[in-house]
């Protein structure tokens, strides 16, 4: 696979069901770090703020790469009590700590030969941090409770919406991890900075919506117009719930702007 086909401008194929779509500047410099990190196995580190779509460009990156088809596995950092994190990415024995009735297999060990996704690593504990880094120098991992050791072989993908070098600075972050994570960065913009690709991610969540048994719906210039000048705290993914609420409760074929202010608050709606 040299390259993900493109479908039409701003819109990139990745899988079947794994479509990137932007035709903004931004969105363009993401496509081409993409572009360059094919067929290789290089480390990166994806930035930026929730629901800018971190997730779906660490799978873009795990599919357009060598090991597309080994596992690629997913840990939120943020999701996992913190005194469980050590046995989801390493595993554990029978028996290794109060309540381990039985062995289980870690996240490392469950995305053998393919790619593992660290989500939310600025959430991860510094006594994570310290083991994660020693498993990433040596190559091998020890699930808890095990005597014996055995050799890892995965790419890592390390996505976080909060500021690493700020927690840096605070002793809430090891430098060290950080360096050895931020061998390719890759910071994903917020939708407010992109507002021309407002366009191409609402025919796209209609697809998605239609796909669902949603109805289909058109949204005309001024409703288009009300999204471009939305603020979207919650991006890329707050656009797309929109969307589905608008095809899920909105009886008239066509959206105008005054749905779109009635659906969002007329607080949120910027003048």
């Amino acid at each position: 696979m040299d390259r993900a086909p493109i479908e039409e401008e701003g819109v990139v194929r990745i899988t079947p069901e794994l479509t990137l779509v932007g035709k903004s500047a931004p969105m363009q410099q993401v496509f081409a770090t993409l572009t360059r990190l094919i067929g290789n196995d290089l480390t990166v580190l994806i930035t930026g703020e929730s629901g800018t779509g971190k997730e779906q460009v660490a799978r873009a990156l795990h599919a357009l790469s060598l090991r597309r088809a080994k596992p690629f596995v997913a840990l939120n950092m943020a999701a996992i009590p913190q005194n469980l994190i050590e046995s989801a990415l390493f595993g554990h024995e029978k028996g290794a700590f109060t309540g381990a009735h039985t062995k289980q297999i870690g996240a490392f060990e469950q995305a053998q030969g393919g790619t593992l996704f660290l989500d939310e690593i600025g959430d991860m504990p510094l006594a994570a941090q310290t083991r994660l880094l020693r498993v990433l120098q040596e190559q091998q991992i020890t699930p808890l409770g095990a005597t014996k050791s055995m050799a890892t072989d995965v790419r890592i993908i390390a996505a976080t919406h909060r500021d690493l070098p700020a927690l840096i600075a605070s002793g809430a972050f090891r430098e060290d991890l950080y360096f050895r994570l931020h061998v390719v960065p890759l910071a994903l913009p917020p939708l407010r900075t992109r507002p021309q690709d407002i366009d191409l991610l609402v025919r796209h969540f209609m697809h998605r919506a239609v796909q669902r048994g949603l109805s289909p719906k058109q949204l005309d210039a001024g409703a288009l117009a009300q999204l471009q000048q939305q603020p979207w705290p919650g991006n890329t993914r707050e656009l797309e719930h929109l969307i589905y609420r608008l095809c899920a409760l909105h009886d008239a074929p066509i959206i105008t702007a005054q749905d779109i202010v009635a659906l969002c608050g007329e607080e949120s709606a910027v003048p």
